[in-house]
């Protein structure tokens, strides 16, 4: 078996923002299709493709109404057959994301679910009768604030919701559902799909007992009410892995697909690493490098060292649709080029499976989204405090000199930031030296090199700002060297080597490499002297 997910880089696209093809501000399937070519010039192995099903898009897509069918913003199912008959004959494998948690209300289970205590799907969804006080039946706190319970006043019992009250969680301890979820599974693995991201993997099953999470005191006083408890009951239930191992029994019967887990938890990479040992799931990422900060030579190697399991495959990125762009998170607003161009440099030389996500190759900041502008629930419930994840989700900037940098002719369903023009393909991919075609660059060189794709890893103590690690595989041993300050560096390297010619502001000496600002080096010490 290839294998084709291990250490390849995989492309996030968030349908609604990158190309519209029908000029409804709204982006689509044909217009994935339409781009295909700048997606295979990129070097990326596999898409990831965001939710595309039905959906009344209270969680824009993450509220699935109908698992087995395209929203008609997106197009239909003969859309999404003629674009995955596209990919693969571009040689890119496709896989989608899969929402299991949990449903929208207006999904056909759930309607039927809450007409009754005694209807046929009654126990599909977690409900629960109040307390003898009318409240909920415990503690339990939504993601998105306020509890995790609403009340249903035709059932007269609450239901369970870990995101917001369009979006009831399903039961997994009933095998009715976990059967229509296997179904759900097989109706895309016989399309011929290549593999499934799995939204908050280890949210699937909760407590029976429904026992109240203990509290908790976050660090840095933490402001959302939700990460003031141990999440101990609400998720991460030993049942969960029992699925996973089902749900990798079902997949492994289609040949070379890829599961990846989502997953959102305070031990990010130990749950990682559990969701993903043998017989269970193929690899998963977590948050730890999503979230955390500032950018420092210690957070990789902590992250990456924290990966202990020899059999788990790990998987990383540094931007997605859920967190502030990693350029702007990291960097700050006055970020320069060659931070964003430092940051793809790093990520291509990671031990893993890469996931890069749309308008990264082209560093983009985070959009600004005027607040009567923003769509995400979630930043509407917590500004200002927070602007929620708009910002990440603006539309793709295609052309400098177009209406909606070339996005669509009618107005996005979010805004395109005015500086995003600046960063459109069509600039950069005219500048030989521009952040697009360093990420192409990065993206060949990493598939040059097996040790980066497929080797150990092994950090070198440095002095700040120095990231400095070692791949190595069979005979093929590379020292990868980042200074991560933008201020020039000289760092003494531990063995002479042939500079690879990298590309990233940086050039060897001796056994000295001169790095300019946000500069890398990867030298091959194969031969070393």
């Amino acid at each position: 078996m290839t294998e084709w997910w291990r250490g390849s880089v995989v492309y996030q696209i968030y349908p609604r923002s990158f190309a519209d093809s029908n000029n409804d501000g709204v982006g689509d399937l044909n217009g994935i299709a339409s781009r295909l070519d700048y997606l295979k010039s990129l070097g990326v192995e596999g898409l990831w493709l965001s939710p595309f099903f039905k959906s009344p898009m209270k969680d824009f897509g993450y509220d699935v109404a109908d698992y087995t069918n395209v929203d008609p913003l997106f197009g239909t199912l003969d859309d999404f057959d003629a674009l995955l008959a596209k990919a693969h004959e571009a040689g890119l494998k496709l896989t989608i994301d899969q929402v299991y948690s949990h449903t929208s209300d207006q999904h056909e289970w759930f309607r039927e679910s809450r007409t009754s205590k005694d209807n046929p799907k009654a126990d599909w969804y977690v409900w629960a009768d109040a307390k003898p006080d009318g409240g909920p039946p415990n503690n339990w706190i939504s993601l998105f604030g306020g509890q995790a319970w609403s009340w249903d006043t035709r059932r007269r019992q609450y239901y369970m919701h870990n995101f917001l009250s369009e979006q009831p969680d399903l039961n997994f301890h009933n095998s009715n559902v976990r059967d229509a979820i296997f179904d759900v599974a097989r109706f895309w693995l016989d399309r011929g799909i290549d593999g499934f991201r799995l939204d908050v993997a280890n949210f699937y099953y909760c407590d029976q007992q429904l026992r109240d999470n203990p509290p908790k005191r976050p660090e840095g006083g933490y402001p959302r009410p939700y990460w003031h408890q141990r999440h101990l009951y609400d998720r991460s239930q030993p049942e969960n892995l029992e699925f996973m191992e089902d749900f990798r029994r079902l997949v492994d019967q289609y040949g070379d697909q890829m599961t990846v887990a989502e997953i959102g938890s305070d031990s990010y990479i130990d749950r990682s690493i559990e969701y993903t040992r043998p017989g269970r799931l193929h690899t998963a990422y977590n948050f730890l490098l999503l979230e955390n900060g500032p950018l420092s030579p210690a957070l990789i190697r902590n992250a990456v060292e924290s990966w202990t399991s020899k059999t788990a495959w790990p998987s990383w990125s540094f931007s997605n649709h859920d967190v502030v762009r990693a350029r702007t998170r990291w960097g700050g607003d006055d970020a320069p080029d060659a931070f964003a161009q430092l940051l793809m440099g790093v990520l291509m030389c990671l031990r893993g499976t890469i996931f890069l996500f749309q308008g990264d190759e082209l560093g983009l900041p985070q959009a600004d989204v005027p607040v009567d502008r923003l769509r995400d629930p979630e930043g509407i419930r917590f500004w200002p405090d927070s602007l929620g994840r708009d910002g990440s989700r603006t539309p793709l900037p295609w052309k400098h000199d177009a209406k909606n940098a070339g996005f669509s002719d009618t107005e996005p369903w979010l805004p395109v930031d005015p500086r995003h023009h600046d960063y459109a393909v069509d600039v950069q991919e005219a500048d030989p030296q521009s952040t697009l075609n360093l990420a192409r660059a990065f993206i060949r060189f990493r598939k040059r090199h097996p040790a980066l794709q497929l080797g150990e890893i092994a950090f070198l103590d440095a002095d700040e700002p120095l990231l400095m690690f070692q791949r190595k595989l069979d005979e093929e041993t590379l020292l990868c060297v980042f200074n991560l300050s933008g201020d020039r560096v000289d760092a003494a390297l531990p063995t002479a080597g042939d500079d690879l010619g990298y590309g990233l502001n940086g050039v060897l000496e001796g056994r000295v490499g001169k790095l300019g600002p946000y500069g890398g080096l990867v030298v091959s010490q194969s031969n070393a002297a």
